[in-house]
């Protein structure tokens, strides 16, 4: 008999991460599941850790990674027709994350759910700010539009048969996906109940590629969108100011005034660099995104009745 759902993570070097996602998949209320592991070449403890929960691990080597082929990898070992994916650096707030990531299926015409993602203590201050904006406090059972986010995402298996995730493109491979589904008239929910704590702790130059990569994935899907000089300049001159200014009302402006200007900054560049790169999109664009140098050559929230699941500090 098949499960309930099939969760499929994609997974590089993600030891200080993986064991408390597993850990919180683990103490889902929903238990008939199945969790598929994509690992990318891991060099670290990332599998001996799976291996001690029920995973079934899948590998895809450097060479041949992609952001979609990692993805459609672990999909096509799924068995389940609900297919949950999560980053391996992300991990649920609550047990009931799957049941509330699911219940829109509910309705036959929804093909894509997604869930709330909030930073940890370690991503930047804008970035918190990026969260509260894309990821708000209220759910939307059918949303006018096809954002979406694979960091805490569900969809459906037979949708996929249909129309694979896109092999080629550096990033936003679920923004193209979600852009297939919504004109196929298939609906988009956002449940804000299915929390999810999604982890960064990167400098400049992580910031500066993963804006460039979506950037380049961007205006390959939108080939007439642009993004020129001026537009880099006020993006970026409006967004710091608007972060300078929260931070003021919160108080913690000296602490987090330097990080808001490179964030921004980065966010931007690399942005404004993706839509100009003019390069060929191969094996080595996508590994030089996803691998380390060197390796290869405003709502107020309802009140929830249920309590946050507590995570051992040693699984950290």
């Amino acid at each position: 008999m098949a499960p309930k759902c099939s969760i499929v993570i994609r997974a590089y070097n993600e030891e200080k991460h993986i064991g408390r996602l597993l850990s919180g998949i683990s103490q889902q209320t929903l238990t008939d599941i199945e969790t598929i592991l994509v690992d990318s070449g891991s060099t670290d403890s990332t599998r001996d850790i799976a291996s001690k929960y029920p995973v079934k691990v899948m590998h895809i080597t450097p060479a041949n990674f992609t952001f979609g082929r990692s993805l459609n990898t672990g999909i096509a070992a799924a068995n389940a027709e609900f297919i949950v994916i999560i980053s391996a650096h992300c991990y649920p707030v609550y047990p009931d994350w799957l049941e509330q990531l699911l219940k829109p299926f509910q309705d036959p015409q929804v093909g894509l759910s997604y869930g709330k993602q909030r930073g940890g203590d370690t991503n930047c201050y804008s970035e918190h700010q990026w969260f509260q904006k894309y990821f708000p406090e209220s759910s939307l059972a059918r949303q006018g539009h096809p954002f979406s986010h694979n960091a805490n995402a569900a969809i459906r298996r037979s949708l996929w048969q249909m129309h694979p995730y896109d092999e080629n493109l550096t990033g936003l491979e679920d923004l193209a996906w979600s852009s297939w589904a919504f004109e196929q008239g298939h609906a988009i929910a956002y449940t804000a109940e299915a929390e999810i704590i999604h982890q960064h702790q990167e400098g400049p130059r992580k910031v500066f590629n993963r804006y460039r990569r979506e950037a380049i994935a961007m205006s390959r899907i939108l080939p007439r969108s642009r993004f020129g000089l001026w537009r880099f300049l006020r993006l970026w001159s409006s967004s710091s100011l608007s972060d300078i200014l929260q931070a003021r009302r919160e108080g913690v402006l000296g602490k987090h005034l330097v990080s808001i200007l490179w964030f921004r900054l980065t966010q931007y560049w690399g942005t404004y660099s993706g839509y100009h790169y003019r390069g060929r999109i191969d094996s080595q664009l996508h590994q030089q995104f996803y691998y380390p140098p060197g390796v290869l050559s405003s709502k107020t929230q309802a009140a929830r009745q249920i309590s946050p699941i507590e995570y051992e500090k040693s699984s950290d």
